[in-house]
C-alpha cells in the first residue's frame, strides 16, 4: 500500500529581542514525519545527492524521497510486488537497478525519478550483488550481470550460475560472458586498486569447461581472465601452474585483489591458501608467520577492514570458536605478522575491528579477555576494547575518561585494568559504520568502563573528537547516533527503550539540546547523507500502539533538518587546524602527518558545505628508520637488513682484479612503497655504498666462498625450514644466528647462557633459546625478531626435552627444575603448559618424568589432551627414586582438567605418525608390554612371534610412514655386540610380524635402518651376516640388504659392473654384492642416503665385496632409480650433500684434512674440484637448507690442531645463471624427465601403482630453484603380485621366501567382519597384503575360503529400488507443500539488518516437517544406504537446485570471503 503522508512542522515561532548586533535567536529543527507497513530491506542516498531509496522488500515496492526523506512517493514505474532488491551505481550516482525474481528488470538514470525496464536472458543468482560495476565514470554502463540457469535433468533440473555483460547499461539484451561462474568482477572495479591492466579486464571464479559431470567438484574452480569479455580467456596460475584450483572466492579490497584457493593437496585438511597482487601482472601467497596455528581453515577468516597500506586477515585459531587472531600485511599484501590476539568474532565471521575513517592508520577492535576460559569452560566471553594508532603494529587500551556527562567524578583510573569498552561490528544498532563518519575525528560508541564491557542495556554513549585519544561521556543510556553538517551537529536517539525526543550537541558534545518529536517510537536506525555534511537526518523508528493511527503504517522514517537552528555561515575564523594522531610519537604515518580545517568547538555557526568531502593535508615527516624495509636480496635481522647471499652486479664492475676494488651496491634498505616522507631532513637509509668486490656476485660459471671462524665447538645447529636463517649452539654456551646460510654471522643475546635452542616441530617460523634460567627467547618469524619470555621454572635436568609442541603453535609445554637449589631435598620435575606461547603459565603436574600433547599431526586426537609420566609417590627428591616409584602415565583432557590414569607403571611414551605408543612395566613379571592406540584413550597390547616378546628383549621405534609401526627388538645379549629383528606392525599397530632378523645396532640403541625420503616403502639396512660367531668373538661382520615393498622382502644391493675408473670389481660370484655404511657410524644422523629435493637419486659410502668393509676403505656411490641399480662416482670415502634439487651435489673427503671439495652438476658422470681455503681442514658435514633446494653449502669443520669449529660458507649461486624449464603439458620437450621407480617384473610398479615423477635431466645444467614441483602422477594401479604381500602374524619366510607357520604357534583367528562395499569375505591365510600397496586383482595369496557378506545381498536390486524411492518421493511432497507454505520461494527475502542476506526460514522449517515423516521410511531408507550410495551419489546431485553457492556476508563492506564447499 501506499505510504500515509502526514508532515507536521513543529515550528515554535516566538520572537526574539533584537539585538543591537542585530541576529535573531535560533528556532527548532524541522520535522516531517512518513509512514510505512515495513521496515526497509535498504535505507541508502545515492552519493553526493538529496535522493534516498527506501525498498521494503516485504511487499516488494520501492520507494523515492528526493529531499532527504522529507516527502516520499512509490516508484510507480516498478509493477507492485515485485521489486526483490534495489543496487545503487557505485561509481555513477545518477544510476540504480531494482531487480526482479525474473528476467524483466528496471533502471534509474535520474536517481529514481523514473525507472525503464529492461529485459535479461535469465533471472538473478542467489547472490546479495548479482550485479559488478567498472569504477571508471565513462565506462558506468559497463556491468556484469550474474543469473540462474536451469536445465532438466532426469526427474528433476540442474541450475548453475552464468555471468552477462552488457557495455550499454542494459539498454540492449546483455551477452553471455561466461557459464558456470560463482564470481565474476571487473579489474577495474574499485578506485583503490590502481594498476594499468586492460580497461575491459574481467576476472571470473569459474568451472573448468572440460568437466562434463552435471555436478563440479572444487578442484575444477579456476580463476579465468579475459580482456575482450570471453572472445579468448586465460586461466591465472597464480604464479604456481596447475596447481592454481580449487578456486574458492575473488575479492577486491582496497588495493589488493585476493584470490581464496582450497589446498586440494592429499593430508592438507583443506587449509586455505589466500595469493595476492596490487598489479594484476604478479600474484604472491600470503605467508602468515605461525603457519600451523595460522591455518585459513574453510569458514574461519575474514578479510577484514584493511587500509591502502595494508591487507588485514582475522583467523579463527580454534576449530570451534568465536576467537580469532587479527594478522597485519606488508606493504604488498604477502607477508602477514599478527597484530592482535583473541579478538573477538561472531558465527557469521563478523569481526570486532573498524578503522576510524578518515585518519589513516587508527581502529578499533574488541578482544576477549578470558579466551582460554571461554574454550576451555564456555564460559560467557568478557571483551576489551583496544585501539591502535600505527596500523596495527601496537595496541593499547581505550582510555577512560575520568568524569560522567554531570562532571561526576568516575570511581576508574585509565590502566588497563579499568578503560573504556564499546559495543562493536558483531553488534549493530544502526546503519553503516560503528564508530565513525566522514566528520574528521569525531568518533562515537556505546560502552562501559571498567575491567569488561557490559551488556549493551547496561552501557552509556561516549563521544571522542580525536580519532578515539581521549573520550567523554556525553549520555547516560546507549544511544544510536549519526553526526551532520561535518561534525558540528551530532544527533543521538534512546536505543534501550521508548523515546518522544531526540537530543543534539552543536558544540562537540559539550552541551546537548532536547527536541520532542510529538509521539513515542522505538528506534531503530539513524542516517544521514553519506559524507556527514548535511544538517538532515533521518530516524527510522516504530510507532508506539498509542500513537498509531487507523491507516497509517507501524514504522516511521521521521526526516528532521537543523538548518533553522544556526542562521550563520562560518567564516575563515571559525575554523581551525585539527592534527590526526596527536600523540606525539604516533604522529607521522606512511611518512606524513594527517591534518583537516574543522570548525571549532564553540563557533556558532554551520559549516554548510555539503556533499563537500573534508579534505585532507599530509605534511611530510622528516624519514625515519620505519619507513624503511629491507632491499631485494635482503633479509631482516632483528633490527637491520643483512645480505641474503652475494649481490649481483652488472658485468661492467669488478673487473680489474685488484684486491681493494670496490663497487657501488644497495644499502640494504629502500623506502617503503609509497611512503612519503622527506628524506631531504631525515636519515637516508637508502643511499648507495661502496662495497668490496668480495661482496659482490661472482661471474656466470665461479663460485664464491667466505670462511667464518668460532671460538669454541658447534654442538647444536639448525635451519629454520623453507628458510635461509641458521642458529648454532657452541660449547661456550653461545648463540649465533645467519640470516643468510652462513654468509655472515651474529651472536644472538651476548652475555646470557644458553643451554640449547628448539626448533618448534610444528610451525617452522618459531623457535627458542633455552638459558640457563628460567628466561628465554622465542622468535615467531624465523628469527627476524627475539623476544623475551620467563618460565616459571629453570629447564629439568631429568633427561626429558624442556618443551614439547603441537599443531596449535601457541600451546606449549615447560618442564622444569622446582626445588633444586641448596640441600635439594625435594629437588623434581614440574610441568606448566601455556595457550599463548609462554605469556602465562598454567600448573600440569609434579615429579614428571614427560610431558607432552598427545595430539600431533597425523595423530588427529583431541588437542586438550596431556600425557604425563608422573611418579606416584610425589615426596623427595625425585634424583633418589628407583624402580620402587611406579611412574605412571596419566591422561589429563581439558588442559589436565581432568586426569585419568592409563597405565600404572611404564618406562616411556612416544607418539609415531598416527600411533600413540607406550612401553608398560609389568612389575610382577619384571617385564615390558607395548601398548598401541589411535585415539589416546583405548590401548592395544602388541602382540608378537614367539621368543621376540619385549619383555625380555630391549627395543627401538623406527618409524611410521606407511600406515605400519617398524621396531626393533634386540636379540643378542649383553657383552656381546648389539643386533636384533625388525619386526613390522599391521594397520593399527598391534599384530608384529617379523620383517628382517639380525639387524645392526650400537650400544645407544640406534639401528642401521633407514627410509628413503620421497619413495615410501623403500629402506636400507645393514643385518649381522656372522650371529653365533659374533657372539663369541664380539666382531661383527655386516652385510647390506633392500626392501621395495615396505619390509615385505628384502635382498642385497645389486653391485655395479665396473667401478668409477672403469675396472670391473675383482669379485664376482653370485655371493657379491654392495654393502654400505649406516646410520649407526654416522656423526651427523640427518646425512640422509636420500634427499627430499630429488626423488630416486640415492648416495652411500660403501664397497663391492661379500661383507662391509672398514669406512676407509670404502668408495662413494650412487643410484639414480631408488637402490634398483648404482654405479660407483668416486674413490674413498666421501660426505655427501644434495644442492637445487639434485642439479648440484657436493662431496668432501671423509678421511683425512682437506683444503676443497668436489661437485657435479650431472649427478656423478663428471667431478668438478673447487679448493676454498690454502689451510687443510677436517670436515664434519654438509650443511644445506633441509629441503635441499638452494645451491649454498656451509662447510662444518675444524683445523686439524684445534677443536673450535670453523664454518666454510660456498655458494654456487653463479655456476649458471640458466633456469630449467618445466612444461608438464609436453613432457620430453623440457629440461625434466618422466621417471618410475621400477621392481623387475612385467609392469613397472611400486606398491601396487604405476607412479611417475618429475626429475631434472641428468645432463641438463640448468637451476631448478624454487619453482612448483610437479606432482607425482598415478598412472594406474597394477595387478597384485608376490611383492605386494608380507607374511601374517606367526608366519615368517622359509629358505625358499614361502611363508610358513612358527613352530608352536597358531594363526590368528578368521575376520569375518564386512568393510565398505566388499561382497565377500575371506579365510586368513599365511600372507596378508602390504597395507600401502594399492594393487588390484591378480593374484592374491592373502585370500582363502570365500564366504558371503550378510546384509543386503540376499535382496534383489528392485526390492532396495524402491525402499528407496517410496520414501523419497514421500518426503519430495512433503518437502514441497512446506516450500510453499514457508515462503521459501523466489523472492522472499529475510531482513538481518543492513543488506540483502539470503532466502527466510520461518521457526517451524525442515525440522518440523522431516519429523513428520513416518521413521520406518528412515529405517528403511538408512538399510539401503550403504547399497545404492555409491550409484546414486551422482544421480541426487543431479536433483540438487543449486550447485556452487557461496556462503556471502551481508553487508558486503565487510569484505568476508566465504565459502561453502559443494562436494
Amino acid at each position: 500500500m501506499a505510504p500515509c503522508h502526514r508532515t507536521a512542522a513543529f515550528l515554535w515561532a516566538a520572537l526574539a529581542f533584537l539585538v543591537y548586533i542585530g541576529f535573531t535567536k535560533a528556532q527548532d529543527p524541522d520535522l516531517s514525519i512518513t509512514y510505512f507497513d515495513n521496515l526497509p530491506g535498504r535505507l541508502f542516498f545515492f552519493e553526493d545527492t538529496s535522493s534516498v531509496v527506501y525498498h521494503d522488500v516485504i511487499d516488494g515496492d520501492v520507494y523515492v524521497s528526493q529531499d532527504e526523506g522529507k516527502s516520499w512517493s512509490r516508484a510507480t514505474d516498478i509493477p507492485r510486488g515485485e521489486a526483490m532488491m534495489v543496487i545503487e551505481h557505485p561509481s555513477d550516482s545518477r544510476y540504480a537497478f531494482a531487480l526482479t525474481a525474473g528476467t524483466i528488470h528496471y533502471r534509474t538514470e535520474d536517481r529514481g525519478k523514473t525507472w525503464r525496464s529492461f529485459d535479461v536472458p535469465a533471472s538473478p543468482s542467489y547472490t546479495p550483488r548479482p550485479l559488478s560495476f567498472h569504477s571508471d565514470p565513462a565506462k558506468w554502463d559497463h556491468i556484469l550481470y550474474q543469473g540462474t540457469v536451469c536445465n532438466p535433468w532426469g526427474w528433476g533440473e540442474t541450475c548453475g550460475d552464468t555471468t552477462y555483460y552488457t557495455t550499454d547499461g542494459f539498454s540492449s539484451t546483455p551477452k553471455e560472458l561466461l557459464k558456470e561462474t560463482s564470481r565474476c568482477q571487473f579489474a577495474h572495479s574499485s578506485k583503490d586498486f590502481k594498476h594499468d591492466a586492460h580497461d575491459n579486464l574481467v576476472y571470473c571464479v569459474a568451472y573448468d569447461s572440460s568437466s562434463t559431470s552435471t555436478s563440479h567438484s572444487l578442484s575444477s574452480s579456476r580463476l579465468f581472465s579475459s580482456s575482450d569479455f570471453f572472445q579468448t580467456s586465460n586461466i591465472e596460475d597464480l604464479g604456481i601452474g596447475k596447481n592454481a584450483k580449487g578456486v574458492v572466492a575473488l575479492a577486491i579490497v582496497s588495493k589488493f585483489a585476493v584470490v581464496a584457493l582450497k589446498d586440494l593437496t592429499p593430508g592438507s585438511e583443506g587449509d586455505m591458501q589466500l595469493y595476492v597482487t596490487v598489479d594484476t601482472k604478479e600474484w604472491a601467497k600470503g605467508q602468515f608467520p605461525h603457519a600451523s596455528q595460522a591455518r585459513l581453515r574453510e569458514n574461519a577468516y575474514t578479510i577484514v577492514e584493511s587500509t591502502v597500506h595494508s591487507l588485514a586477515v582475522d583467523v579463527m585459531l580454534q576449530d570451534q570458536s568465536t576467537i580469532g587472531t587479527l594478522f597485519v600485511s606488508n606493504s604488498n599484501g604477502t607477508f602477514f605478522v599478527e597484530s592482535l590476539k583473541d579478538t573477538n568474532r561472531n558465527m557469521g565471521g563478523y569481526v570486532d575491528y573498524e578503522n576510524v575513517y578518515g585518519v589513516e592508520g587508527v581502529g578499533i577492535a574488541n578482544v576477549v579477555a578470558n579466551a582460554q576460559d571461554v574454550e576451555r569452560k564456555n564460559l560467557p566471553k568478557k571483551l576489551r576494547s583496544m585501539i591502535t594508532l600505527d596500523d596495527g603494529s601496537s595496541w593499547s587500551p581505550l582510555r577512560a575518561p575520568s568524569q560522567d556527562n554531570e562532571g561526576k567524578q568516575i570511581s576508574c583510573d585509565s590502566s588497563d585494568a579499568c578503560s573504556l569498552h564499546l559495543h562493536s561490528v558483531t553488534d549493530p544498532h544502526n546503519f553503516g559504520r560503528v564508530f565513525s563518519s566522514a566528520a574528521p575525528g569525531f568518533v562515537m560508541g556505546v560502552g562501559s568502563i571498567g575491567k569488561q564491557l557490559a551488556p549493551y542495556g547496561e552501557c552509556d554513549t561516549f563521544l571522542s573528537t580525536d580519532a578515539g585519544l581521549t573520550w567523554n561521556m556525553v549520555h547516560r543510556d546507549a544511544h544510536i547516533y549519526e553526526f551532520g553538517d561535518s561534525g558540528s551537529i551530532i544527533l543521538i536517539v534512546n536505543d534501550e527503550e521508548m523515546t518522544d525526543s531526540v537530543n543534539y550537541s552543536t558544540d562537540f558534545g559539550r552541551s546537548w539540546k532536547s527536541f520532542k518529536l510529538g509521539l513515542n517510537v522505538r528506534a531503530k536506525a539513524l542516517t544521514t547523507v553519506s559524507d556527514s555534511t548535511s544538517q538532515k537526518f533521518i530516524l527510522l523508528a516504530q510507532v508506539s500502539r498509542q500513537d498509531q493511527r487507523e491507516g497509517q503504517g507501524r514504522y516511521a522514517v521521521i526526516s528532521l533538518d537543523f538548518a533553522p537552528t544556526r542562521s550563520r555561515k562560518c567564516g575563515d575564523n571559525d575554523f581551525e587546524e585539527w592534527y590526526a594522531r596527536a600523540r606525539p610519537d604516533k604522529q607521522c604515518l606512511m611518512g606524513v602527518r594527517q591534518w583537516y580545517k574543522r570548525r571549532k568547538a564553540d563557533a556558532d555557526c554551520y559549516v554548510g558545505d555539503k556533499f563537500h568531502d573534508p579534505i585532507v593535508h599530509d605534511d611530510p615527516c622528516p624519514c625515519e628508520d620505519h619507513d624503511y624495509e629491507c632491499d631485494y636480496n635482503y633479509v631482516r635481522s632483528n633490527d637491520e637488513c643483512v645480505p641474503a647471499g652475494l649481490e649481483r652486479i652488472p658485468n661492467t664492475m669488478c673487473t680489474s682484479g685488484k684486491a681493494d676494488e670496490t663497487y657501488i651496491g644497495s644499502s640494504g634498505y629502500r623506502l617503503i612503497a609509497g611512503n612519503r616522507c622527506d628524506r631531504g631532513k631525515g636519515i637516508k637509509k637508502d643511499e648507495p655504498v661502496s662495497k668490496p668486490c668480495s661482496q659482490a656476485q661472482p661471474a656466470e660459471g665461479e663460485i664464491a666462498n667466505q670462511i667464518h671462524g668460532f671460538d669454541a665447538t658447534v654442538v647444536q645447529y639448525q635451519f629454520f625450514k623453507d628458510s635461509s636463517s641458521v642458529l648454532v649452539l657452541l660449547s661456550d654456551n653461545t648463540i649465533w644466528q645467519s640470516s643468510n646460510e652462513g654468509y655472515t654471522w651474529e651472536q644472538k643475546f651476548p652475555g646470557e647462557r644458553f643451554l640449547a635452542f628448539y626448533m618448534h616441530s610444528h610451525t617452522n617460523e618459531r623457535a627458542y633459546l633455552i638459558t640457563d634460567s628460567s628466561k628465554f627467547f622465542y622468535t615467531t618469524d624465523g628469527g627476524s625478531y627475539w623476544y623475551p619470555q620467563r618460565t616459571p621454572s629453570p629447564p629439568s635436568s631429568f633427561g626429558a626435552a624442556a618443551l614439547r609442541f603441537q599443531p596449535r603453535s601457541d600451546h606449549i609445554i615447560w618442564i622444569g627444575n622446582v626445588g633444586c637449589e641448596g640441600t635439594a631435598e625435594n629437588c623434581r620435575a614440574q610441568a606448566h603448559f601455556s595457550r599463548d606461547n609462554g605469556r602465562k603459565w598454567d600448573f600440569i603436574e609434579d615429579y614428571v618424568v614427560n610431558c607432552d600433547w598427545a595430539r600431533d599431526d597425523e595423530l588427529r586426537i583431541d588437542s586438550t589432551q596431556i600425557l604425563c609420566e608422573s611418579y606416584q609417590d610425589k615426596q623427595g627428591s625425585q634424583r633418589m627414586f628407583g624402580k620402587e616409584n611406579a611412574l605412571q602415565l596419566i591422561s589429563g583432557r581439558d588442559y589436565f582438567e581432568k586426569k585419568t590414569k592409563l597405565f600404572d607403571h611404564v618406562v616411556g611414551f612416544t607418539k609415531f605418525s598416527e600411533f600413540l605408543i607406550v612401553a608398560e612395566y609389568l612389575p610382577t613379571k619384571d617385564a615390558l608390554d607395548l601398548q598401541v592406540s589411535l585415539d589416546g584413550q583405548t590401548f592395544a597390547t602388541g602382540k608378537f612371534p614367539p621368543g621376540m616378546h619385549p619383555n625380555t628383549h630391549a627395543y627401538t621405534i623406527l618409524e611410521s610412514s606407511t600406515r605400519a609401526v617398524f621396531l626393533h627388538m634386540t636379540m643378542s645379549e649383553w657383552p656381546s655386540p648389539y643386533w636384533g629383528n625388525i619386526l613390522k606392525s599391521n594397520s593399527n599397530g598391534t599384530y608384529f610380524g617379523l620383517s628382517i632378523e639380525n639387524v645392526n645396532r650400537n650400544d645407544v640403541g640406534y639401528v642401521d635402518f633407514e627410509k628413503f625420503v620421497g619413495l615410501d616403502g623403500i629402506a636400507m639396512a645393514n643385518i649381522v651376516a656372522n650371529p653365533a660367531e659374533a657372539t663369541l668373538t664380539g666382531r661383527k661382520v655386516l652385510q647390506t640388504r633392500i626392501t621395495h615393498n615396505d619390509g615385505g622382502t628384502w635382498k642385497p644391493l645389486s653391485p655395479p659392473k665396473a667401478d668409477s675408473h672403469g675396472k670391473p670389481y675383482p669379485c664376482s660370484t653370485l655371493s657379491c654384492a654392495l654393502h654400505v655404511h649406516g646410520y649407526t657410524e654416522r656423526i651427523d644422523a640427518r646425512a640422509t642416503y636420500s634427499s627430499p629435493g630429488v626423488v630416486g637419486v640415492v648416495m652411500a659410502v660403501g664397497n663391492v665385496g661379500e661383507v662391509l668393509a672398514p669406512y676407509t676403505e670404502s668408495d662413494t656411490f650412487l643410484s639414480r632409480d631408488g637402490g634398483f641399480t648404482w654405479e660407483e662416482v668416486h674413490k674413498d670415502a666421501y660426505l655427501w650433500e644434495f644442492g637445487d634439487s639434485g642439479s648440484l651435489i657436493l662431496i668432501v673427503n671423509d678421511e683425512e684434512p682437506t683444503d676443497h671439495v668436489l661437485f657435479t652438476t650431472d649427478e656423478g658422470l663428471t667431478w668438478r674440484e673447487y679448493k676454498f681455503s690454502n689451510e687443510k681442514l677436517r670436515i664434519k658435514s654438509i650443511i644445506t637448507v633441509p629441503e635441499d633446494t638452494s645451491r649454498k653449502f656451509m662447510l662444518l669443520a675444524h683445523a686439524p690442531q684445534s677443536s673450535a669449529s670453523t664454518i666454510v660458507h660456498l655458494d654456487f649461486t653463479s655456476l649458471t645463471h640458466k633456469q630449467c624449464v618445466l612444461n608438464i603439458e609436453n613432457p620430453g620437450h623440457d629440461d625434466f624427465e618422466l621417471w618410475s621407480p621400477s621392481e623387475e617384473r612385467q609392469e613397472v610398479c611400486l606398491f601396487g601403482r604405476q607412479t611417475l615423477y618429475h626429475r631434472r635431466k641428468r645432463e641438463a645444467n640448468c637451476i631448478v630453484g624454487n619453482q612448483p614441483k610437479a606432482e607425482e602422477k598415478v598412472i594406474k594401479n597394477c595387478a597384485c603380485a608376490r611383492e605386494d604381500f608380507e607374511c601374517e602374524f606367526n608366519y615368517v619366510q622359509n629358505g625358499n621366501g614361502e611363508c610358513v607357520l612358527v613352530s608352536g604357534t597358531s594363526p590368528l583367528p578368521n575376520d569375518d567382519s564386512c568393510r565398505g562395499d566388499d561382497d565377500y569375505w575371506y579365510d586368513r591365510t599365511a600372507y596378508r597384503k602390504v597395507r600401502y600397496s594399492s594393487c588390484e586383482g591378480g593374484d592374491r595369496p592373502d585370500h582363502g575360503t570365500r564366504h558371503l557378506c550378510p546384509g543386503i545381498k540376499g535382496h534383489s536390486a528392485l526390492f532396495w529400488v524402491m525402499v528407496l524411492l517410496f520414501p523419497f518421493a514421500m518426503t519430495a511432497l512433503v518437502a514441497r507443500w512446506w516450500y510453499k507454505k514457508s515462503g521459501l520461494t523466489r523472492g522472499t527475502i529475510r531482513l538481518p539488518g543492513g543488506e540483502y542476506a539470503g532466502y527466510g526460514r520461518s521457526g517451524s522449517g525442515a525440522l518440523d516437517t522431516l519429523a513428520s515423516v513416518p521413521w520406518f521410511l528412515m529405517g528403511l531408507a538408512g538399510i539401503a544406504y550403504e547399497y545404492v550410495a555409491s550409484s546414486v551419489e551422482s544421480a541426487t546431485m543431479g536433483y540438487r537446485s543449486r550447485r556452487g553457492y557461496r556462503d556471502v556476508p551481508v553487508d558486503e563492506d565487510a569484505q568476508i570471503l566465504r565459502f561453502e564447499d559443494e562436494e
